[in-house]
């Protein structure tokens, strides 16, 4: 029993050191949007300040920038992509997990290289496309190279595989086509993958500066990551506690969504390991 409670204390421990790590740069975020800029600066390392100048930071920030247009920018298009990521991923993940087909363990093959190849290695062939085609600088040129995600058919496969045959057999007895099995009856049983998914998603390209920084040269189209850097402008120099403010308000957004699909995300993530 000593040994149990040695082993369940020392795991809590570590949890909680990780869990302090990685919440850090969170907090000192939060600490420094209600520092007046005299005291960001300082050499003691307190989190709350001796004068509380958050609502001034929090509405400078707002009327430095136009947040709300950079929120809606992001929640636009993370949007976009998700619901073209589903679109797509979830009939291709069907044929892998459960259709039979001559080539499909290449395609499953070719699904785990593509998994391999970071946006980096196919930014200028489609930069150049977009230019050419006048494509740039436009809510499709932030969507549309991301589209097709080969991160969701790997994940959505998975899960599928976990969802027993004589289910999709019964369906098809039934008179339900392929498609019809595939949006009526796997994709919501597997709402737990598709919220893992999403969270992954709009994670990452909420916060993507690289593909946004490339292709966006209008103010008005800024996502959240470009709607940070122009705290950085001449016109906001070096006032760091609205800089901070801007921070929170963008990040904020991201931690809501999170916190309200955590059981879900864990849910998702867990089942989807069941089966190989």
């Amino acid at each position: 029993m000593s040994r149990g409670w040695a082993a369940a204390a020392l795991r809590l421990a570590v949890l909680g050191l990780a869990a302090a790590i990685f919440l850090l740069p969170f907090v000192w975020m939060v600490s420094f949007s209600i520092k007046p800029a005299d005291e960001i600066f300082t050499g003691r390392l307190d989190l709350l300040p001796s004068s509380f100048e958050g609502f001034l930071n929090y509405a400078r920030a707002l009327e430095l920038r136009p947040l709300h247009r950079y929120l809606l920018n992001g929640v636009v298009v993370c949007a976009a992509i998700l619901f073209f990521q589903i679109l797509f991923a979830a009939p291709c993940a069907y044929a892998l997990a459960k259709l039979r087909f001559r080539g499909r363990e290449l395609v499953f093959g070719l699904v785990l290289f593509a998994l391999l190849v970071p946006i980096q290695v196919t930014a200028i062939p489609i930069f150049l496309v977009f230019s050419t085609a006048g494509l740039l600088d436009s809510y499709f040129a932030l969507v549309a190279p991301f589209t097709a995600s080969a991160f969701a058919i790997f994940l959505f496969r998975q899960f599928y595989r976990t969802i027993p045959d004589d289910l999709i057999h019964a369906a098809r007895i039934d008179g339900c086509s392929e498609l019809s099995i595939v949006w009526r009856i796997i994709v919501p049983l597997t709402l737990p993958a598709a919220t893992a998914f999403a969270i992954f998603s709009v994670v990452a390209h909420w916060n993507d500066l690289f593909w946004p920084l490339i292709v966006i040269r209008s103010p008005e189209l800024n996502t959240p990551p470009l709607g940070v850097m122009a705290f950085r402008s001449g016109e906001a120099g070096d006032r760091y506690g609205e800089l901070m403010a801007g921070a929170v308000i963008i990040t904020a957004p991201l931690v809501a969504a999170f916190l309200l699909a955590q059981r879900k995300f864990i849910e998702g993530i867990s089942l989807g390991a069941v089966k190989g």
